[in-house]
Parts: C-alpha cells; structure tokens; sequence
C-alpha cells in the first residue's frame, strides 16, 4: 500500500495524529467557552445593575430558585425569596441610594455547568444601623453561576469586605 513508508512509520504517525486531536483545542470548543464566560459575566452584571438600582425585580433573570446569599456579616439566606427580602430591606434602610462599582472580574470553570465569578468592586459610604460608617470600602464578592436550561444563572454568592480597604 504504502511501499516507500514503513509499518512503524505509519503508526507511530496515527498515534501523533490522535495525541494532537487529544491535546490541541478545537476552535469551536474555544469559542464556547469564550460565549459561556460572556454569559456568566452578564449575569454578574445584572446582578451589580440591580444593586445599583435599588429594585431586583429581574432577579428571576440572572439567578436560581435556589439562591443563597452570605452577606458581609456571615448571615446565611437561602432561597431566592428570602434573599430577595432580605435586599430589599436593605436597600430601602441602611444601603439606600449606596452604589457598588465592580473594578475587576475574574471568572473560572469548575466543570462545563458550574462557574466561578470572583468580584472586586468599591462600595458607597454606609452606615450600619447601630452607626458604624462604612467609607470607601472595597468588597471582593464570590458567585457560583450554573448553567440550567440553557442559561447561567447566579446559585450562590458570598460578599466579604477586604481588610484595610479604607484609605
């Protein structure tokens, strides 16, 4: 068949060619990647959108029946009505009128429908209601983001306040 090429020649040939189709990335697969990262960042968006806002009525848009919050404090919520009280309490009292400003996002995949976003961002001055003033914070903000349905939806996140963030 291949009378100037040796049998040798010829395998070892296939099993570079199948290591290759192994190892090298597809372009297809790349860009799904990328289009799964850009909608994982939508929803964080939409996330700090509605916190600026002040009103998270589109909630059902980025995030999952299931949603917990663990907020600065360690407070644990779980559900997304509960969470989405527990927001708007707060941001009819203490965080009224308070912006949040996301600086910098990083987002990294635990499996094919699990993403991990990881927020910096700069929060407005705010008192606590036994007064503490809180200004010029810096926030660094965990979110689980899954894919359901087709879409990536916010789990769960985490917000902590990063030490020594005042100037």
């Amino acid at each position: 068949m291949y009378p100037s090429v040796s049998r040798w020649q010829r395998q070892s040939t296939y099993c570079l060619f199948v290591l290759m189709c192994l190892i090298c990335p597809r372009p297809n697969a790349l860009a799904g990647q990328s289009q799964d990262e850009a909608q994982v960042r939508h929803s964080v968006e939409a996330f700090y959108k509605a916190f600026n806002s002040h009103t998270f009525d589109r909630t059902p848009e980025f995030t999952t029946d299931d949603w917990n919050h663990i907020n600065p404090s360690g407070g644990w919520t779980r559900g997304r009505d509960a969470v989405l009280a527990e927001l708007k309490r707060v941001h009819s009292g203490f965080l009224k009128g308070v912006s949040d400003t996301m600086e910098s996002v990083s987002v990294r995949f635990a499996s094919a429908d699990v993403a991990v976003a990881m927020v910096t961002s700069r929060v407005g001055t705010y008192y606590l209601p036994n007064g503490t003033k809180h200004e010029n914070e810096r926030q660094r903000r965990c979110f689980i983001v899954v894919r359901r349905n087709g879409r990536w939806l916010i789990m769960q996140d985490q917000n902590t306040v990063i030490g020594g963030s005042k100037p």
